[in-house]
């Protein structure tokens, strides 16, 4: 049936010894739980949940207005159906270091492989829109403290976010993921890196895991794979990418069903009622329903 067979913490062991080959890992972000069971069935080895998509399936701006428990209970949909290790935007602990502590245990407790935490003053803005704020290197370094502190799982992987490229240049950017580090992150998310020399420039200078954002319609240029990998990356991120093909998708049917007066045309590019069933696996619940004892 359409639930995990896997614990939190073989999830998370499985992140940490997937990271720790070196190869790059792929990471989509997922839009639902189904969509997230869709990559696990499509050969991903981990998913994502973006804040910028959780804020806009409520219909929010990515401006901080999503809450630690609101985040913590959708990551829990997801990680209740899918045997792949999950990675969650934590924005920037929602709060103070205290908060961002309560955060860790939330998103533990929702079943995870971890979060990263961002630099960002709160509430905080889209990761590739003009006008961001930083907090001090040392507010920083608090937060990622506290949530090394808040901790209970080892294998829970804590990921410091900087976007502090965009505000006071890369060579600031790269001292702040260092200072990070030292405090206890285990991995780095350095955001809005704009070409190939930039990407190159955070390796050569730091020695733990680095996730690269390939978000569309963003600071930087889309890198493939290849690129990314040879560049000596970890995890390759698309936070948005299902989301905005779904809603491109959802605008250009509602444009066909007004102008035509039916859905007919777009029937070749539905998902069939079958792949549906076989995705929800109807046939392991009516199985199991008929299994059952009488009166049970």
């Amino acid at each position: 049936m359409l639930h995990t067979r896997t614990t939190p913490a073989e999830r998370r062991r499985a992140l940490h010894e997937r990271l720790a080959t070196g190869r790059l890992l792929p990471m989509p972000g997922a839009v639902n739980p189904l969509s997230a069971r869709l990559i696990q069935d499509a050969g991903f080895e981990a998913a994502y949940l973006s804040g910028a998509v959780l804020a806009a399936d409520l219909g929010l701006p990515d401006i901080g207005l999503t809450t630690s428990t609101e985040i913590a209970a959708r990551a829990q949909h997801t990680t209740r159906v899918t045997d792949l290790p999950v990675l969650v935007d934590a924005d920037t602990g929602f709060g103070e270091p205290m908060n961002a502590a309560r955060t860790v245990q939330l998103m533990e407790d929702a079943g995870l492989a971890g979060l990263h935490l961002e630099d960002q003053v709160n509430p905080k803005r889209c990761g590739h829109l003009d006008g961001k704020t930083v907090v001090s290197r040392e507010e920083m370094t608090r937060r990622v403290r506290a949530a090394v502190e808040a901790r209970r799982d080892p294998d829970f992987l804590l990921m410091a976010r900087t976007d502090a490229r965009a505000v006071e240049g890369l060579g600031a950017a790269i001292d702040r993921a260092r200072a990070y580090v030292d405090a206890g992150a285990d991995a780095i998310f350095p955001e809005a890196l704009t070409d190939e020399a930039e990407f190159e420039a955070f390796r050569k200078a730091i020695d733990v895991p680095l996730l690269a954002n390939m978000t569309e319609f963003g600071k930087g240029r889309l890198l493939n794979t290849r690129t990314l990998d040879s560049l000596g990356y970890n995890i390759a991120l698309y936070p948005v990418t299902l989301l905005r093909l779904a809603m491109g998708a959802v605008e250009d049917g509602l444009r066909t069903i007004a102008a035509e007066g039916t859905q007919e045309s777009l029937l070749p590019r539905m998902q069939t009622r079958s792949r549906l069933y076989e995705l929800l696996g109807y046939a392991d619940y009516t199985a199991f329903d008929f299994t059952l004892p009488p009166g049970t």
